[in-house]
Parts: structure tokens; sequence; C-alpha cells
């Protein structure tokens, strides 16, 4: 070809190799970490991404949200007195795991600052060795960066309750252990991550009798082990659906003209076949949509006729988790559905109710 036309070719496959990253990591909460100057061009591995990243897409595995070789927290931080707790959420807005965290820090009416990150180039998170959403920074001074949703949760609501110690000291209550996978990878879990870290006098007064405290760490890794699984299945479960999905992915997120519109379209043809491939993992039925009534319906049960919320009168940590995940698909066929075909509506919209008073 003439001398000219190699420049344009070259674009080309750099733009086809951008929209494989872009299907690989949305809605991603997961972000990759970054390539040594030997790792291939993103045209030349962004295929074999593909399934991986794909698997986080709006209800991805819990379990490989869980594989990471990085510290819980990096940056030191000095105790933070009361009343200076200064957040910083990074996040994508349509991970059900970042969800759960803003309608923590909503309903606990904590202000914070939001960061979205852009998917690609993850500049919002450069300083981070850790390469998954949500991370969230607490200020005072110096950084003090949480991860992991459940892990965040559970630290700032113990500082909430407990004034004895900083958060740093309590962050370090949740450290990660080292497991190995079925696969052989070593990976960092974080066992303790549902515990609030109270001494006896707190922890009567938050839990009054110890099957509350069982029934929310139920619960609450319930969303995380299986609620969790079954959005990606639904939000994709038809072509036509799988075009919704990442239409709104695109509108929500953070994302360059060209980068959303190849990350929607060739976002949601990978997601639909991916989303074939989940189904058959987590063992889900031909029409999905029956997994996701019944774990809703299930969740309803477990709240039960005479309680407005799991937590009684008010939302506990398990009401705002499952709410969170569940609030992703807002605005999507599966959402509607969702609604029309369980009775889950009632205790949706009083949760919208009491964390839309929080937040005023």
């Amino acid at each position: 070809p003439p001398p000219a036309a190699c420049p344009r070719r070259a674009r080309k496959m750099a733009a086809v190799g951008r929209a494989w990253r872009v299907a690989s990591l949305l809605p991603p909460w997961r972000l990759r970490a970054p390539r040594s100057s030997s790792a291939p061009t993103a045209a030349a591995v962004g295929g074999s991404r593909l399934l991986l990243g794909a698997a986080f897409a709006l209800g991805g595995s819990a379990g490989l949200y869980l594989a990471t070789r990085h510290r819980l927290w990096e940056h030191s931080a000095a105790e933070l007195p009361a009343g200076s707790l200064h957040l910083t959420l990074y996040q994508y807005k349509t991970c059900p795991f970042c969800s759960k965290v803003r309608a923590f820090l909503d309903y606990h009416g904590l202000p914070y600052e939001i960061v979205e990150v852009n998917p690609i180039m993850r500049k919002e998170i450069k300083f981070s060795s850790y390469r998954k959403v949500p991370i969230l920074l607490a200020n005072a001074g110096s950084p003090l960066q949480l991860n992991d949703s459940s892990v965040i949760i559970s630290a700032i609501k113990t500082y909430l309750i407990s004034k004895r110690n900083s958060l740093e000291e309590i962050v370090s209550f949740y450290p990660p252990v080292k497991t190995v996978t079925e696969q052989g990878k070593e990976v960092f879990e974080y066992g303790n991550k549902y515990w609030l870290m109270l001494d006896e006098k707190e922890t009567k007064r938050v839990y009054p009798v110890k099957e509350v405290r069982v029934e929310e760490m139920k619960w609450r890794k319930w969303a995380d082990d299986w609620l969790v699984h079954l959005i990606s299945p639904n939000v994709y479960r038809t072509p036509r659906e799988a075009l919704a999905s990442f239409d709104y992915i695109v509108r929500e997120g953070k994302f360059g003209t060209m980068e959303g519109l190849f990350a929607k379209y060739v976002g949601a043809v990978a997601m639909f076949f991916v989303s074939k491939r989940l189904k058959k993992r987590h063992q889900l039925r031909d029409d999905v949509r029956e997994d996701l009534y019944e774990a809703v319906n299930e969740w309803v049960r477990a709240v039960g006729k005479h309680r407005l919320f799991m937590g009684g009168n008010q939302p506990n940590l398990a009401d705002l988790a499952v709410y969170g995940v569940l609030r992703v698909m807002e605005g999507l066929e599966a959402f509607d559905d969702m609604m029309a075909h369980t009775k889950v509506q009632p205790w949706y919209q009083r949760m919208e109710e009491v964390i839309r008073k929080a937040v005023v």
C-alpha cells in the first residue's frame, strides 16, 4: 500500500484494539494492573481480556472480584478527628459494588466526592496499585485508601459507632488472607469483611441479640456471592437488552465519543454471548429471569411481613447491600420485569424514600 495508507491502517487497528479493551472492561469495576513494557498491545490481547473483564459487567463474578495481590490499604494516615472524615469515592456508576458503597454513604449522611473512572485511560486511579473499583480515600491530611466494597462499609460503619480507634487502626482489623483457587492461583480474600469491629458494649447496642448480627452478615454475603451473579445474565439476556444495557453504561460512564461508540456496539455483542457462559457457570435456568425472581422473593421473605426492613424500622447493612446491587438495573427491562413479577416493590420504594430523606 502507499505510505500514506499505513498511518490510516495503524489508526484503524488501534481503534479496533480499543474497542476490545472497552468490551473487556465494562462496566468494569475490575481494572487491569499496568502492563510491563514487554506486554502485548491492546489489539493483540483484547480478545483474551474479553471474557475476564466481561465476567464483571453489571454483576460479574464475586469470586474474581476478591482476587488481588495488593494490600488492603496503601497510604498511611493520621487519626481522623471527629467531624473531619473527608471521603472520595472512585467508581463506575453502573458497578453494583460501587452502588452498595454509595447507598451506605448516602444513608448515613456522609458527604463524599465522586470521581468517575475512565475504564480506558484509568488516569483517575494511577496513584493506586489496587486496580479495581470501588476505592475509597478517607483524607485527613494524608489519604488512607480502603478497598473492597464490603470492607469499606464495615470499616466506616465501625468508625461511626466506635470512637475508640482511628480509622487506620480499624482498617488494620481487615487483613487480606492469601488463599489458592481450584485453578492453583494465589489470591487474597478478606474473610472477616462482614464483621463490625466493636467491643461488647457497642455490639449489644447495635445488635441486641446475636441472631440480628448473624442475619445481617448472612444476607450481606448473599448479596455478594449470589445476587450479583444474576445481574449480567439478566441485563444481557437478549441482543436487544444487551444493546440497551451498554447504551446505559456509556451514558452513565466516563467515555470519549469514539470509546463510547465502540463500547456500545462491540461490548453489547460480546456480552450477549458471555452472558450465556455465565448462565452455565452459575447453573442458571434457561430463562434467567426465573432465577432473578426467585432470589428477590427469597429476600422479601427473609425481611418478612412484619418488618419495614431487615433492620426493623430502619435499614441495616444487608438492606443497603441488596438495594445497592438491584439499583444498577434501574431503567433496564430486567428491572421493570423484576418489579412486575416479584413482591419487592414495597420494600424497594421504602429504601428509596429513606435514602432520599437522608441525602436531603
